[in-house]
């Protein structure tokens, strides 16, 4: 794993000791970015461009998309079973005659949101894990990091599916498989960073100064890593969406009625040949929102100049 940040890696944003004196801070040249100065970067990028809006949709019908929906995602309109796209159903209507426009639009706040949590939750606590490692180092940081190397050594799939079918398929069932399968990545590279720079001059200040273990993590060593944070915590949502649809291909999603993708997907295999849309539309939408986050997660490394795990 490697990242850099500007010239330096070891570099601050602000000098330490510069709180403990009214002298005026000025940003090095690795500072992460300002997020007006990163939009303007991804907007300099048309790929990455691309990403974002398409990112920006799915979140927005995510949040709205029940609202604007024409049907409930479990209603069955009479007469209307595997009608072709056409004004009055956007997107066709599925083998029982429900509106599949209407169950992508309620779906996406699902494929979002359960991804979306556990995603935030891995990366939080991954990150704090790896930033204690790294500055602890020693048998603490070796022990942890075998353990974590050996979840890693288990196919994702594969745990998800054992787990859930212990446990059994639910929204917290899945979130819980997404954290145990990630947060070993995130701490892992957050680890390395943290080891780049616990041995940096600002470092040694903090613990001269008697600064307790959570600000020096999180003030001093934290700012250094967060670029890759950003870059892993979308890489890591990318993929988490993908296994939730994946999941409920299997059966192992959310349970119905919920309008999950993945299962979307696999009821309207077997009628494809009859009514094909039904199985287009939401194979598409997991396909862009997916391709849509990887390419902001490329636009972010880009920007900060960063090359991780894949």
């Amino acid at each position: 794993m490697r990242y850099t940040l500007g010239a330096a890696i070891v570099s601050r944003p602000y000098e330490s000791a510069s709180h403990m004196t009214d002298t005026p801070v000025t940003a090095q040249p690795n500072a992460a970015p300002a997020p007006v100065v990163m939009l303007r970067q991804l907007a300099a990028r048309p790929l990455s461009l691309l990403g974002a809006l398409v990112v920006t949709l799915f979140l927005f019908l995510a949040v709205f998309g029940p609202a604007i929906a024409p049907y409930d995602y479990d209603e069955i309109i009479r007469g209307a079973a595997r009608l072709p796209p056409s004004a009055d159903y956007l997107f066709g209507t599925d083998r029982l005659g429900r509106d599949v426009f209407s169950r992508v639009l309620w779906g996406a706040r699902e494929i979002i949101g359960i991804p979306g949590i556990a995603t935030t939750i891995a990366v939080f606590l991954g990150a704090s894990l790896g930033l204690f490692l790294g500055y602890r180092g020693g048998w603490v940081d070796e022990v942890i990091s075998r353990a974590l190397d050996s979840l890693l050594a288990i196919p994702a799939l594969l745990l998800a599916m054992v787990m859930l079918g212990t446990i059994g398929p639910s929204p917290v069932g899945i979130v819980i498989v997404i954290v145990l399968l990630y947060l070993p990545i995130v701490a892992r590279v957050i680890r390395s960073a943290a080891l780049n720079v616990r041995a940096s001059g600002y470092v040694e200040a903090a613990r001269l100064r008697g600064e307790t273990t959570a600000y020096i993590l999180f003030r001093e060593i934290l700012p250094a890593a967060l670029p890759a944070l950003a870059v892993e915590g979308a890489l890591r949502f990318s993929y988490a969406i993908f296994l939730t649809a994946s999941l409920g291909f299997l059966g192992l999603g959310v349970q119905p009625p919920s309008p999950d993708w993945g299962r979307m997907v696999n009821e309207a295999r077997d009628g494809f040949a009859r009514a094909p849309w039904a199985l287009w539309f939401p194979a598409g939408a997991i396909a862009a929102l997916v391709i849509g986050v990887n390419l902001l997660a490329d636009g972010l490394r880009r920007i900060f100049r960063y090359e991780g795990t894949a």
